[in-house]
């Protein structure tokens, strides 16, 4: 048994990883289930633990994509500076909340994620040349107003701090909307974003003691090897994201529900 709890941590942080990597996002919606009924976990020190996991997961992958220059900087910065403000406040607002309560919540965002996932469209990624290297078109003669990127960063980062999430697949539409970016760099620029949310929502669960630092390390040994593995095998599966989005937005409906079945019983004995 001793060696079946870490084996277990390292094959979820493995799944999450591996996610992350082939369809760039979705793997920490799933942290926090799995440190829950995989590994065992309680839900704050579940959610605690799983941001750290995704947060050490998501500042690897941005570095891949910084490399290969998909990251339009100056967006990544000013969302991940805001966003974590949003995070400090939303980590702070959950641990005041029951944790049946908030994996219930949890539950009915993944399905709302879910269904998101299901309705993304591929689009093209026309108007790229309108992004210089340096620059993602604000402040600059005739530019947006820089207002929607900074409500939408505060928002998100308020529901990732309050769930513990990434909160990648609303980080990715928000700068589409906001900055009408192409998509690979809204990707790219996300995981700036993420891990930053991430490593907030971890400082403050881990200031009150609800990390368990052994399964953390574990899962991050897996989520590595995983996102690998993910991204060697992404190239591979370019032309079906389609698919693969509609098998993994499967996979959260199923786990969705099954902690709904789990938690609101005991919510409404």
């Amino acid at each position: 048994m001793d060696l079946l709890h870490p084996m277990l941590a390292i094959l979820s942080g493995s799944l999450v990883g591996f996610t992350l990597g082939l369809i760039g996002g979705g793997g920490s919606i799933m942290a926090t289930p799995l440190l829950l009924y995989v590994v065992g976990l309680q839900p704050h020190v579940a959610i605690g633990t799983g941001a750290l996991a995704v947060s050490a997961n998501a500042f690897a992958n941005f570095g891949g994509h910084a490399r290969a220059g998909n990251v339009r900087w100056r967006c990544a910065l000013i969302f991940s500076v805001v966003g974590v403000a949003g995070a400090a406040a939303g980590s702070l607002l959950g641990k005041q909340v029951d944790g049946k309560q908030l994996i219930s919540l949890f539950a009915v965002l993944m399905i709302v994620i879910g269904v998101l996932m299901l309705r993304r469209k591929e689009t093209p990624a026309e108007g790229a040349d309108a992004f210089s290297a340096g620059s993602c078109g604000l402040w600059t003669p005739g530019s947006r107003n820089p207002g929607p990127l900074i409500a939408t960063a505060f928002i998100v980062g308020v529901l990732s701090g309050f769930f513990g999430i990434g909160g990648g697949f609303l980080i990715v539409p928000g700068l589409l909307f906001a900055t009408g970016m192409p998509m690979i760099c809204a990707i790219g620029s996300s995981l700036l974003a993420v891990g930053a949310f991430g490593l907030t929502t971890s400082v403050t669960y881990g200031l009150s003691g609800l990390i368990n630092w052994p399964v953390a390390a574990e899962y991050l040994l897996g989520g590595f090897a995983g996102g690998v593995a993910g991204m060697m095998l992404a190239s591979r599966f370019a032309t079906h994201k389609a698919t693969l989005n509609r098998i993994f937005a499967s996979l959260v409906f199923v786990v969705a529900f099954y902690m709904l079945y789990r938690n609101l019983p005991e919510l409404h004995p």
